[in-house]
């Protein structure tokens, strides 16, 4: 499972011109979900997300996390992060997880993230949306958490 993290001043999501999730201060995060991966990878991804030290504490170095931040979790699916580009010019997604599994797990990794803490908010899975984002630094990050 790849998470593709960014910390963020603010972002938001909009399904047909319609905002649907929004978040201040915080991560947002572009989810993967690849052929292989299961609960155990959501879980350890989401455990990697939240504490994942990538905000700065009082001297400047990123030593806190998103909790100790005070800052909330905006997850996106993003069903191309699982693409194959090793060859030729246009992506493949053989190794990408079959849209019912991807939303299942997307959907499973949403739901744990809220048993964390209540500003979680979230993209839709497979619908056209338009991200908008103020990257914070810009701080960004591949997080990946390989299948067994």
């Amino acid at each position: 499972m790849i998470g593709l993290l960014q910390r963020v001043r603010q972002a938001h999501v909009e399904i047909a011109g319609q905002r649907v999730a929004e978040i201040g201060s915080g991560l947002l995060v572009l989810i993967g979900v690849q052929q292989q991966d299961g609960e155990n990878e959501a879980d350890r991804l989401l455990q990697r997300l939240l504490g994942y030290r990538v905000f700065a504490d009082t001297t400047g170095k990123m030593n806190l996390n998103i909790s100790q931040a005070g800052g909330a979790l905006l997850l996106v699916p993003q069903f191309t992060l699982a693409a194959d580009t090793r060859n030729g010019m246009r992506p493949g997604f053989s190794t990408a997880a079959v849209p019912a599994e991807g939303e299942r797990l997307f959907e499973y990794l949403l739901q744990q993230a809220r048993k964390h803490s209540p500003e979680i908010a979230a993209g839709q899975f497979g619908a056209d949306m338009q991200v908008s984002l103020v990257n914070d630094g810009p701080v960004t990050f591949w997080l990946e958490v390989k299948p067994g």
